[in-house]
């Protein structure tokens, strides 16, 4: 059985009963997604949302970069074309704070040369705009779930 309650930063966390009515903590995972496109931010919040996982947006480097350091998120989908600090740049500061955060990019433009770099600074996969929702989920839910750390590329 699984229980929700809100904890003291107003996010909803998860209980998991076991025997005798006792109730262990599962820690929400966090999925940090850095687009300059809002339509794009707001369908993969809902998404992932609604799987489950504590969801954050940034809509440029400076601030996807803020939330890396305060939130720690487990893993960052993170597009390749961001006016200002584009997503490789990102990516590498992602990496210099925290090198275990899994990151996954999105590109429209699938530029062979860029979609290599990212994967040679640790980039797990990249998809390809537009994507299919349903593979950015199941994608995200592996990675989060324990999944292997297989490197792949998905899109049209």
């Amino acid at each position: 059985m699984i229980r929700e309650y809100i904890n003291d930063d107003g996010r909803a966390d998860q209980l998991l009963s076991l025997c005798r009515g006792r109730y262990y903590i599962l820690e929400q995972k966090k999925l940090l997604i850095v687009d300059d496109q809002n339509g794009i931010r707001v369908l993969l919040m809902e998404v992932f949302s609604s799987e489950g996982y504590a969801t954050f947006q940034a809509s440029n480097g400076k601030l996807a970069l803020e939330i890396v350091k305060k939130e720690s998120p487990d893993l960052v989908l993170l597009d390749m074309k961001i006016p200002g600090m584009d997503g490789l740049e990102i990516l590498k500061h992602v990496k210099a704070i925290n090198k275990d955060i899994k990151v996954i990019m999105m590109t429209a433009y699938g530029e062979l040369d860029m979609i290599k770099e990212a994967t040679d600074l640790g980039a797990l996969m990249h998809f390809t705009k537009p994507f299919d929702i349903d593979e950015m989920r199941i994608a995200v839910n592996m990675q989060l779930d324990g999944g292997s750390s297989s490197r792949f590329a998905i899109g049209s």
